[in-house]
């Protein structure tokens, strides 16, 4: 989602989503995505706007997001939107035997040795890569939705903020698709966010825990964590080239440039029909938290970080099976004291949540609960110790089910 827009929250939408370009044969990554974006937009481009939906380009040359440009109320049409430019996209990498390929890490990939930075010639690039070394899991091996909420000023913005805190330590649980990498199981079901969360070790402040702090403005958030964030920073980067509310590598970011909350902790799935369905159910919860239907907004913004924090660390590691039991926390979701496998907590908030119109995305919801997360279904069909042949051929079932529009099951 691009441009500057002052709406009402939930009024509309914007999603991001992230893949990855393989080669068709031997699904190993391919560093065209140059070539990808000059033919989308029949020149030069590092981004193509194409109807509603644009594409664009990422720190690494192996990567290339799709977004719908403008926000948009109408999330059930988004899917077949997507699922349209990934088959336009795919027809113009088979010409040079590549493809697009779905979830949140390439399972083989070697960051080390594989990493091809968008332009290694342009400051901002250069400037991210000698701070933080971008040839790492973390930085090069990753895809993800972005879901973007706008707010129309800043009573929207504390409410909203304050409802996302409390959803953000969950969303491994229902979005989970990396459970895989160096050729191996890595004991996580979300090692992409296991990754995310340190990538800025050298710097604290840019990440802070993932979870964001409590503010109750937008003028606060700036003072209290972009200023920060900044002075830190400027040791590393004297010239400022990373000064901008973007450096901020929290789960979920204001993004002040078109008055939206940027959720970041959605690793992508095998198809956009269950992106989309995931991003619509993670909204409906958000503004049943928005609306106060389970505890009123200063008893979310008491929910203290640390123990998001440890919630989040739990989804990170084991999906829906994560145990929550913090009393606080559970008691701010509207559930009774106890202790609660995540999977449990989902399925308790999104019957409370608003009733959109159809459900549309209750049947993609029912898979996910039924068989878990996606990375669940990866390792379940990959096997305990997968070889690289193994892995090729779900993976290649996964790409197949990107170019299909199903869902992994």
């Amino acid at each position: 989602m691009t441009g500057r827009f002052t709406i009402p929250a939930f009024s509309a939408y914007g999603l991001e989503l992230e893949y990855m370009i393989v080669d068709r044969r031997t699904l190993d990554v391919r560093p065209i995505a140059d070539q990808l974006l000059r033919a989308l937009a029949g020149h030069e481009a590092s981004d193509a706007v194409r109807g509603s939906l644009g594409w664009s380009n990422e720190l690494v040359r192996h990567v290339v997001e799709v977004k719908n440009l403008a926000p948009t109320g109408a999330l059930d049409e988004l899917p077949g939107r997507f699922e349209d430019e990934i088959c336009a996209a795919n027809r113009l990498l088979e010409v040079v035997d590549a493809q697009l390929m779905p979830t949140a890490m390439h399972p083989w990939m070697n960051p080390r040795e594989e990493t091809v930075l968008w332009d290694d010639s342009a400051e901002i690039y250069r400037t991210y890569d000698r701070i933080y070394d971008c040839r790492a899991h973390g930085w090069s091996n990753l895809q993800s939705v972005h879901v973007n909420l706008p707010f129309a000023d800043d009573r929207q913005f504390a409410r909203l903020h304050a409802a996302i805190r409390l959803v953000l330590p969950l969303l491994a649980a229902l979005a989970a698709s990396s459970p895989l990498a160096d050729g191996a199981d890595t004991g996580f079901l979300d090692y992409r966010l296991e990754n995310y969360r340190s990538i800025c070790a050298l710097t604290p402040s840019v990440s802070g825990r993932v979870i964001p702090e409590t503010v109750d403005t937008c003028a606060e958030y700036r003072t209290r964590i972009l200023e920060p964030m900044y002075d830190e920073i400027a040791h590393h980067d004297p010239a400022g080239v990373l000064r901008y509310e973007w450096l901020n590598s929290r789960g979920a970011i204001p993004r002040f440039d078109r008055n939206a909350i940027e959720i970041r902790l959605v690793d992508v799935q095998e198809c956009p029909r269950a992106d989309v369905a995931i991003a619509a159910a993670i909204i409906a919860v958000v503004q049943a938290l928005y609306e106060e239907r389970a505890s009123s907004f200063e008893d979310q913004r008491g929910i203290d970080t640390d123990s998001l924090a440890r919630t989040l660390l739990a989804t990170i590691r084991d999906a829906e099976r994560a145990v929550i039991d913090d009393a606080r926390y559970v008691a701010a979701l509207g559930l009774p004291g106890g202790s609660y496998r995540a999977e449990d907590v989902w399925r308790s908030l999104l019957e409370r949540a608003p009733n959109t119109p159809g459900r549309w995305w209750q049947p993609v919801i029912d898979t996910i609960s039924r068989e878990g997360p996606l990375a669940r279904r990866i390792l379940r069909t990959v096997g305990s110790t997968p070889d690289r042949a193994r892995l090729h051929e779900v993976y290649g079932q996964l790409c197949e089910c990107l170019r299909d529009g199903r869902m992994f099951a």
